[in-house]
């Protein structure tokens, strides 16, 4: 149940060249013959990054905390526009980038020659930089161990208004987890099912009954720091209990929260995100922008993200061993992302959220 390439400062196209060895040099020198660019993430310490970067290769990139939608929405005006600033997007929303803006050629995907062979196969196309763990959790000051051993429970009575997480309304993200459920983990959904109520599931659908129940159930939504209080603040009687990022973690020693991963939850203790690097076709500085997704995909360029938990694609790199929630130890109970399955994701994604808000008791 649990489970290309530049060898001279010329531009090639995603796909479109033959195999060669990258040379680094060469794309540091092209890179330093363009202008100052942009590069587009959703966490603020992109910062840190693209600053860190520009003191190891002598370059002028500027990183910018940028919401999933504010990405879709900069890549496309600009794109329009023939005005690219952010060469880069980082970690926006999936079927989005994929289903809309790959087939519309205002992004490509490109993966650097001498790490592509690292890369699981799920990874490569489009470049998938990191994966950001959305799990279950719980308080661990007042619960000894996970409190749910099943997802179905979460729609009987004892969870009613105890449990939550962030809104499907406002985080595309959780509607597509919920049509990456039903299109390929019904079954398991449904096995789980029999396993909490003892008879079989009947129905067509395992995950959307679980769905419209589970919004019946009256479960918090909230933006991440919200939910993150909810489940972990310390000193409550009664806390939720809910799914957030592993990022959210590094409030335990921020904030004094007790968030504790709950591990073997049937069928999922969570799933993997990913985090697409794209590069924006048409940016004044396409070798800067390839030399910062190399970056991404090296331990330092990706280290600030990995003690949040984050997951590099490149096994190679792996978790810290003092990240915060302990993922490292759980990954094999994560639902891995189909980015094959981003056009159904954005096709269906309004109808599950249209499930979820017609169903939801608040």
């Amino acid at each position: 149940m649990r489970r290309s390439i530049l060898a001279m400062p010329l531009v090639l196209a995603a796909g479109g060249a033959p195999a060669q060895e990258l040379d680094l040099d060469a794309l540091v020198a092209a890179a330093r013959t363009e202008p100052p660019t942009t590069v587009y993430a959703v966490t603020g310490k992109i910062v840190d990054t693209a600053e860190a970067f520009n003191a190891k290769y002598g370059l002028q990139v500027t990183g910018k905390k940028v919401n999933e939608a504010g990405q879709v929405d900069l890549l496309i005006r600009e794109h329009q526009a023939g005005s690219v600033t952010g060469s880069v997007s980082l970690a926006s929303d999936v079927a989005a980038i994929v289903a809309d803006l790959m087939s519309q050629g205002i992004v490509e995907s490109w993966v650097p020659e001498d790490i592509v062979p690292h890369l699981a196969e799920g990874a490569r196309d489009p470049l998938v930089v990191v994966s950001d763990p959305h799990v279950w959790a719980y308080n661990s000051e007042v619960h000894d161990s996970c409190p749910v051993t099943n997802v179905w429970q979460l729609v009987d009575r004892e969870w009613n208004r105890r449990v939550s997480l962030m809104d499907p309304l406002e985080k595309p993200a959780y509607a597509d987890w919920f049509n990456q459920l039903a299109e390929g983990h019904d079954a398991e959904m449904a096995a789980a099912y029999a396993a909490h109520y003892g008879k079989p599931f009947e129905g067509e659908s395992a995950t959307a009954a679980w769905v419209k129940a589970f919004a019946a159930n009256g479960p918090l939504v909230a933006d991440s720091s919200g939910v993150a209080e909810a489940i972990g603040a310390p000193g409550q009687a009664q806390p939720f209990f809910g799914m957030l990022s592993t990022a959210k973690f590094r409030d335990n020693a921020d904030k004094g929260y007790k968030l504790a991963l709950c591990s073997g939850i049937e069928p999922f203790s969570g799933w993997l995100y990913p985090g697409l690097g794209v590069i924006a076709k048409g940016t004044p500085s396409p070798n800067t922008a390839r030399l910062f997704i190399h970056y991404l995909l090296t331990a330092e360029g990706i280290a600030p993200q990995t003690v949040d938990g984050k997951l590099p694609s490149d096994p190679r790199i792996g978790l810290p061993a003092d990240e915060a929630s302990g993922i490292a130890a759980h990954l094999d109970e994560l639902m891995v992302w189909n980015t094959a399955g981003s056009v159904s994701d954005i096709d269906r994604r309004q109808d599950w959220q249209d499930l979820w808000q017609t169903s939801l008791v608040r």
